[in-house]
């Protein structure tokens, strides 16, 4: 049994498998998930697993060279907005309106739904390389 990291199988395969500029979703809820995209759900209930910690995990072992975030979490979320742009600082963020956000979601190789119930509460996280 694995005992440390990210215990999912379904994301930590996808984690192993990324390239550079690879995407990974990490989602609420809410957003929705193209039939192309894989989709894994953790989503068990109303805010579990939450969205902040489960980008955690998450980046604890993926390399992270930058994100992309919908426009609209800044004022509909700015708790997790300001959580997140801490965890990410010094990293490129990339800001888009939801619409184009739901968009560049389909070209990821998977998209984490979690059971957050925030609005707007994604992230699109694109690969970099340990060299």
């Amino acid at each position: 049994m694995k005992k440390t990291g990210i215990l999912n199988q379904d994301i930590s395969r996808v984690v192993a498998g990324m390239g550079h500029t690879d995407m990974l979703v990490i989602a609420d809820a809410g957003l929705p998930i193209p039939a192309a995209c894989e989709r894994i759900d953790v989503a068990i209930g109303r805010g579990i697993p939450d969205f902040f910690s489960t980008v955690e995990v998450i980046v604890s072992e993926l390399q992270v060279e930058s994100i992309i975030l919908a426009e609209e979490m800044r004022s509909a979320s700015p708790e997790l907005y300001r959580k997140l742009t801490e965890l990410f600082e010094g990293v490129t963020i990339e800001y888009v309106s939801h619409e184009q956000f739901k968009t560049r979601s389909g070209q990821a190789k998977a998209i984490v739904r979690t059971g957050e119930f925030s609005p707007f509460a994604n992230v699109i996280l694109i690969s970099g390389v340990v060299f």
